[in-house]
């Protein structure tokens, strides 16, 4: 299950469920008609998005836009769930362009598509429990990639996500990759409060599952004994921003990926210095420079199969929708590094 207030609504709606005398069985039939119409309203998306591109030809991988509205596992703030619509609005915004810094178009669909939500909430109102639910978002992110030449760019969401993100990118690749992770915290907490599934331990969870090679996490400035311990653990390379002048170099010149099935960047907006991106959950001084981030992105050499940018939280977005803008930003530069 989530957090201590996660699962108090379906709790709530399952009791009541139970006093009504509905059964077990009827239930799980209901749990999982509601989990097949959301797989198959997404698979019939990427598969219009896909034949589209296939009959324009030439395009050998696309940005997939897949939201994943999901913030009960956040360990402080549940805001990161309205998320995905405020930086679809954010990358349309008439304020500016649809083109990414190396010139790529995101209003040709070769270059970006959308295949639209997980309906987080409404499988979580019929009682789905986090496991089954870590579940479907895997299925989702399979179902696009299923759909050639469709790669998925995921809007978060808090951090947990990535777990059942990065799962399934490994499990239909055949093997691990490479991550690239931006994050003032390293979130690999064996567990949180807990949930093993918090925000704070997805990648505990990737890293147990053998789903990644390599782990790079970059602008670190918010890091407990505990996180260091289980960093070491797992053979993670930690770069802290009390050291990042001496790391910039090797840090903007990266490349990843050989030998496995690709690279997977994972960006939580609070990756960045505060004066960037006032607008998440945990504010935490000293970071990244937004061209600090897009010096480490448009640098990168490696295939990007998927990324995701999570933890944005409209709620504390209190500067004419700011950081709505910094997220989209992030999503068309990586845009342009998957797209080709």
């Amino acid at each position: 299950m989530g957090g201590a207030a996660a699962g108090t609504k379906w709790i709530h709606h399952i009791q009541r469920l139970s006093a009504a005398k509905v059964s077990a069985e009827a239930v799980e039939r209901g749990q999982s008609r509601v989990i097949d119409a959301s797989l198959t309203l997404i698979r019939e998306r990427a598969k219009l998005k896909a034949e589209l591109l296939r009959a324009l030809g030439g395009v050998k991988a696309s940005a997939s836009l897949l939201g994943v509205p999901l913030g009960h596992n956040s360990s402080f703030l549940q805001g990161p769930a309205f998320a995905p619509p405020r930086i679809r609005e954010a990358i349309w915004c008439g304020s500016t362009n649809s083109s990414t810094e190396e010139g790529k178009e995101l209003n040709d669909p070769r270059v970006l598509t959308d295949v639209g939500d997980v309906p987080i909430h409404e499988i979580r109102d019929c009682g789905v429990e986090d496991d089954r639910l870590m579940h479907v978002i895997s299925e989702s992110v399979k179902t696009v990639m299923e759909e050639e030449p469709l790669r998925p760019l995921v809007l978060g969401g808090d951090h947990s996500i990535s777990y059942p993100v990065v799962r399934a990118v490994s499990e239909k690749l055949g093997g691990p990759v490479d991550i690239l992770h931006l994050d003032a915290h390293p979130d690999i907490y064996d567990c949180f409060e807990g949930n093993t599934y918090s925000h704070a331990s997805s990648f505990a969870r990737i890293m147990e599952g053998g789903y990644a090679r390599r782990l790079l996490q970059v602008g670190l400035r918010s890091i407990t004994k505990e996180w260091r311990e289980q960093g070491k653990r797992f053979g993670v390379e930690q770069y802290e921003m009390r050291t990042f002048s001496k790391d910039r170099e090797k840090l903007e010149n990266l490349k990843l990926g050989e030998g496995v099935k690709g690279v997977y960047v994972s960006v939580d907006v609070d990756c960045l210095d505060p004066a960037f991106a006032p607008g998440v959950s945990h504010i935490e001084p000293g970071g990244l420079s937004f061209r600090n981030v897009l010096n480490i992105l448009q640098n990168l050499q490696g295939d990007v199969v998927a990324a995701d940018v999570v933890e944005f939280n409209p709620q504390r977005d209190t500067v004419d929708g700011m950081t709505a803008m910094v997220a989209a930003k992030l999503v068309r530069e990586l845009t342009a590094k998957i797209s080709k």
